[in-house]
């Protein structure tokens, strides 16, 4: 086998394949034993017809088709690792010559990885996040957790108010026959949540445990099925039961409850720490970001089209994965939402591009300042990994061939250049924080 290299424009290349006619005869004996049994010849059980016999009736080209399909898989893979090309999408093929007996020569047109040409990326300036924690702050934080914590008490001397937490059976009928979806059983509806469609939950205020209530709604005309978009609907309630949620007092028992301190004062001293620390993680993160989306819109690349398809099809695979891992076949989610795969990808398009831009430009930051990642970054990544996925470590790393660890390399070195952009930014003051200063 042997190949050439043509350097295309726009970050593409064509790779000229040529497959020997001993490996392409071989393609061609597994062709045959593919097919053979789908083939008659008079004088033959099915199956048994010689090759020879066959190619003579019908032509060798009868197997051509699933003998490039034996062979470009090979020769390409072999071909992708032994070239010095870093290729970043699929390949599109296309056959040059196949005949029987002779070499078999295909191209693959593959993108590459564009050239970089850095801007500038030490010294950028970026906004001065200073990071403080009020006492509303602290009080915030206070009441989530008792929300967290708090519990549903039935009520059963008043009749609905806002807010609460009505149980209910429902029954929905439009030009008085049900609808499908329209009905329910033990539903805990939270009254102003807005949750059911027009006016719903409003005709619920006031009325007791046990009564049965009729209420006219009308469908929003956009609404998701279309068969009851803009129409007149009876419902049919059943209050079940009034719940309210009841939250814990917030003093010295509620602090030994929830945390590890025995006294509301030490409780939401703690809770202020962590909020500083919190908001400290988060400013990193922002001013790491900004200084990030600098250096990136001061870069010169020209993305190639197939690399950006490739990644638009990761990250719907991925999208698709979250879905599944949520209960939802991906199928019916794109129905529900009328979207379609093409739409999708449509969608993804731009962001695709930002992360391959933004990826790029950081791997040519780790280039050009030698960043590398030491060998305690790559087991502190392994650790937290498998922390992640609860698996133990060293499972993780006897499953773990060179090419995954390479990768985790990397990342821990891309996540390095981040921080040195970030080191090397000028923190400036905006307008706000100077004129609260004055």
């Amino acid at each position: 086998m042997s190949y050439t290299v043509e350097n295309l424009e726009k970050s593409m290349a064509k790779i000229t394949i040529t497959v020997s006619a001993e490996d392409f005869e071989a393609a061609m004996v597994k062709a045959y034993n593919k097919n053979k049994k789908s083939i008659s010849i008079q004088g033959f059980r099915r199956g048994k017809a010689p090759r020879k016999m066959i190619e003579k009736m019908y032509g060798p080209e009868i197997f051509y088709e699933d003998a490039a399909n034996f062979a470009i898989p090979d020769a390409y893979e072999e071909v992708a690792k032994e070239c010095e090309l870093e290729i970043v999408s699929r390949p599109e093929i296309d056959v040059v010559d196949i005949e029987s007996g002779k070499e078999f020569v295909f191209t693959a047109t593959v993108a590459v990885r564009p050239e970089v040409t850095l801007g500038d990326y030490k010294g950028l300036e970026v906004d001065k996040k200073e990071v403080k924690v009020m006492a509303a702050d602290v009080n915030a934080e206070l009441e989530r957790v008792r929300e967290q914590n708090s519990r549903m008490v039935t009520i059963e001397d008043r009749g609905i108010q806002q807010d609460d937490t009505a149980v209910i059976d429902f029954e929905g009928f439009v030009d008085g026959e049900p609808f499908q979806g329209g009905k329910g059983d033990d539903y805990s509806l939270v009254i102003g949540s807005h949750s059911f469609i027009d006016n719903f939950e409003d005709q619920l205020v006031g009325k007791n445990t046990g009564d049965e209530v009729e209420v006219n709604v009308t469908f929003p005309e956009d609404y998701h099925q279309e068969s009851l978009q803009g129409k007149p609907a009876l419902f049919k309630v059943r209050i079940k039961a009034i719940k309210v949620k009841e939250l814990p007092d917030l003093d010295d028992e509620f602090a030994s409850e929830v945390s590890e301190f025995e006294t509301l004062k030490d409780y939401k001293a703690s809770v202020k720490k962590n909020l500083t620390e919190r908001r400290k993680e988060e400013a990193k993160k922002e001013k790491e970001a900004a200084v990030v989306e600098k250096a990136v819109e001061n870069v010169t690349i020209e993305i190639p089209e197939p690399m950006i398809d490739e990644h638009v099809r990761q990250m719907v695979q991925d999208f698709a994965g979250r879905i599944q891992q949520q209960g939802m076949n991906f199928e019916q989610y794109m129905q529900m939402t009328g979207m379609t795969p093409d739409t999708l990808m449509a969608q993804m398009r731009p962001e695709a591009e930002k992360r391959i831009k933004t990826r790029l430009t950081l791997e040519e930051i780790v280039k050009a300042e030698n960043i590398k990642a030491t060998e305690k970054d790559i087991e502190d990544e392994i650790e937290n990994i498998a922390s992640m996925y609860g698996m133990e470590v060293d499972k993780l790393k006897d499953a773990m061939g060179d090419d995954e660890r390479e990768q985790v390399a990397e990342d821990m070195a891309v996540q390095k250049a981040v921080e040195f952009l970030a080191e090397n930014a000028v923190e400036v003051e905006t307008a706000e924080e100077e004129a609260a200063e004055e």
